[in-house]
């Protein structure tokens, strides 16, 4: 019994798989338009490109600004486009606190728009991202004049949680995935959110994988699980604003019905759903619903 549980313990430390060192992740996901500022005790990572009316996009959990390249790309054409990391995710890292709250992102999310003399923005957001948008622009409708939701989160469903959520909030699994995160692991849950799996390239894998191994980012993905993921949707009927809702068909972590639930909150509304496309039709399908936000949305 001792030798089976010493070799146990023994495989088990040679399955550790070690934090990747910030300097390290920034040699390869910072670029020249990288900045970092220095927000709730935190430096977080954004970036500020282009000119014009300013645009500001917010990811979703364990994603990181980069979802936003090929938008930012054709975007910056004609906007100022701002991104950034959210914290527990991407180069900007775990919250000093472990705040995880809707309320700390969007108070964060403030503390940007203010630190770079925004007083006016279009702001999108896809799934946690987008959670945090309409919580923003319910609170402070002056500082935003259109919104964009992408797959966003909110809404209760029977579906339940995605799986690596449910895994987090086991207390023996979540010490384990803390410290053995396997890049199988991640590389299903790209697939997941994503409808066309030859889109998913190794190179994706690795950005998604890399960015979990931030230090600080596994237990902040842990603690982040531990909280409601609903929001308060009476505070969606605040928002007069006109708003793009888009979703994709093939969402495996918030069905596609939900698109009709935000569309009848948010009184003034578009909404359009992209065949062949997962949770992140953004950068899945990124030409087409490019398409729809600039012809149908800020054209107008």
């Amino acid at each position: 019994m001792i030798i089976v549980a010493s070799s146990l313990i023994i495989g088990l430390f040679f399955m550790i798989t070690p934090d990747i060192p910030l300097e390290e992740l920034k040699k390869n996901y910072a670029n020249e338009a990288s900045s970092f500022i220095s927000l709730s005790g935190m430096d977080v990572h954004y970036r500020d490109e282009g000119a014009g009316q300013p645009i500001v996009l917010i990811h979703g959990t364990a994603a990181s600004l980069h979802t936003w390249d090929a938008w930012t790309e054709e975007l910056k054409k004609d906007y100022r486009v701002i991104r950034f990391d959210l914290p527990a995710f991407g180069l900007t890292g775990p919250h000093p606190d472990r705040d995880y709250r809707v309320a700390a992102y969007t108070e964060i999310l403030d503390q940007l728009l203010k630190s770079l003399a925004l007083d006016s923005v279009i702001l999108a957001g896809n799934s946690l991202g987008g959670r945090i948008a309409w919580q923003y622009a319910a609170e402070h409708p002056q500082m935003v004049s259109k919104l964009v939701l992408i797959d966003a989160s909110g809404f209760s469903t029977e579906k339940g949680l995605p799986w690596i959520f449910g895994l987090a909030r086991v207390p023996v699994f979540n010490r384990l995935i803390s410290k053995i995160t396997p890049r199988s692991i991640i590389e299903k849950n790209v697939k997941e959110v994503y409808f066309d799996d030859t889109k998913v390239s190794e190179e994706l894998i690795d950005r998604y994988y890399h960015f979990a191994l931030r230090e600080g980012n596994r237990q902040a993905f842990i603690d982040r699980t531990q909280l409601d993921l609903k929001g308060d949707i009476n505070v969606l009927r605040k928002i007069k604003i006109p708003t793009l809702i888009i979703w994709g068909r093939n969402d495996e972590w918030i069905p596609v019905e939900h698109l009709e639930k935000f569309k009848s909150a948010i009184p003034n509304t578009k909404a359009f759903i992209i065949e062949n496309s997962g949770h992140v039709p953004m950068e899945e399908n990124p030409v087409e619903t490019l398409e729809i936000l600039i012809t149908q949305f800020l054209n107008e």
